[in-house]
């Protein structure tokens, strides 16, 4: 007997929860204008006017070998680059369109730079795909809900042209999957109102890419938007429904089940700032603290945090995010055996932090100062052994007079005598691993 869907999404995703970190890179013609990768829709401009950036095209710092540097310092396992965005630039060298970079100034292939770049490193690698295009003559375009000339009444569409987008969809699909190797990811972007799922014909595109590259994961986007939902939310997702969820910008507040209550894979894609492509004004980046927390907040719901990094019109990732990535990488150093291969804990989130597990390996994430020793609820009699995760140091477990009313919690310290209140070896996030009793 076969094994079910759910099962074969067991299978293939088991490398993706373990390695729990990513990279997404969105970079294209709209680093130019340095405006977001939406700013043809936000500024209603046509393939004619968006042209100029195409004729001037011509990242000449691009070094993807630097770019797997970073996301390997930074901790990251894998990696996600935009093949081609909503605009229908592709970086890559499709036999389908002349529309792509290695007919640009650059003449370049830049997917498969990045692949090779990113592989030697020993990072995994994934595409991203968008099944809108908005340069596309077949594509629907006056009274879409997203096109730039959505409200144009002279870009009116036959509606039955469309099958030839889908053809040429399916076709560079197929290009992606045969002429460039094996690929851990398919990041399809994005369902919305009526264009889903069968819109897409979703099931022969699965059947082709299953054919292709069976082991490959993909997200939930055939059938879903970026705020989430389709099938695969069900208990009886269906074929074309994907490997994992997709929340966007947000990590939600109970991780990810089914509609039965059980966990599925899901993986919250978020911005470094707040565009996704490059924004040269746009210098409200994250804090390295904040995503340290969030990216252990994600594994302690099960998730992977996917971090995006929009690189400049030269090819280059802006300083302002490789020095964050800098500052993650050096806690995920010493810090990253609390992150891989570990997922939720069956106890309740603690009022200092959250909690990561991997087997009898419990690891309390510190985000915030204890007044005397720190409580351990409900671990009374289960903890082994308490050492500082980042150097081995060894920590103490005991039970000082101050604790006594709490028969059922277990407390630790940082320093002798542990009745006393010690300051946090980091205050970004402080862990400790904790070996506890079969």
């Amino acid at each position: 007997m076969g094994q079910t869907y759910i099962e074969q999404r067991t299978e293939r995703t088991e490398w993706f929860l373990k390695d729990r970190f990513g990279m997404f890179i969105h970079w294209g013609l709209y680093a130019i204008p340095a405006r977001g990768e939406w700013v043809r829709n936000s500024e209603r401009i046509s393939n004619e006017d968006y042209q100029v950036y195409f004729d001037e095209f011509n990242p000449v710092r691009y070094d993807p070998k630097a770019w797997a540097k970073t996301a390997k310092a930074a901790g990251m396992k894998y990696a996600v680059l935009t093949a081609k965005h909503h605009d229908g630039f592709c970086l890559f060298d499709s036999k389908l369109t002349d529309y792509k970079s290695t007919n640009t100034k650059s003449g370049r292939d830049l997917v498969r730079e990045f692949l090779d770049a990113f592989r030697e490193e020993g990072l995994k690698v994934g595409l991203y795909y968008s099944l809108i295009d908005w340069h596309h003559p077949d594509y629907p375009a006056y009274g879409d809900e997203h096109h730039p000339m959505r409200d144009n009444e002279a870009y009116k569409r036959d509606p039955s042209t469309f099958g030839r987008y889908l053809d040429y969809m399916h076709g560079q699909i197929r290009e992606l999957l045969t002429d460039y190797g094996k690929l851990d990811i398919m990041w399809f972007d994005f369902s919305y109102g009526e264009m889903k799922g069968e819109t897409w014909r979703a099931t022969e595109l699965m059947e082709t890419i299953r054919s292709l590259q069976p082991h490959i994961v993909l997200d939930n986007r055939l059938d879903a938007s970026g705020g989430n939902g389709g099938s695969i939310h069900t208990s009886n997702p269906s074929f074309y429904s994907g490997d994992f969820a997709s929340p966007e910008q947000i990590i939600p507040p109970s991780g990810v089940t089914d509609n039965e209550g059980r966990s599925i894979p899901w993986e919250a894609c978020v911005t470094l700032n707040n565009n996704w492509g490059y924004g040269s004004t746009d210098k409200t980046y994250k804090k390295a603290g904040t995503i340290i927390r969030k990216l252990v907040e994600c594994v302690s719901k099960n998730g992977n945090l996917l971090l995006n990094v929009g690189p400049d019109a030269k090819g280059e990732i802006p300083l302002e995010s490789v020095r964050i990535l800098e500052e993650v990488g050096e806690w995920v150093l010493r810090n990253g055996d609390s992150i891989y291969g570990c997922g939720q804990s069956e106890l309740p989130k603690p009022e200092w932090g959250r909690y990561t597990r991997k087997g009898n390996k419990l690891y309390a994430h510190i985000f915030e100062e204890s007044i005397g020793p720190v409580n351990l609820a409900g671990l009374a009699g289960r903890v082994k052994q308490a050492r500082l995760l980042s150097d081995g140091s060894e920590l103490f477990v005991s039970r000082p007079w101050n604790t006594e009313m709490y028969p059922n919690d277990a407390f630790f310290n940082f320093a002798r005598p542990e009745v006393l209140t010690y300051p946090l070896p980091d205050e970004r996030d402080t862990v400790v691993e904790l070996i506890l009793e079969d």
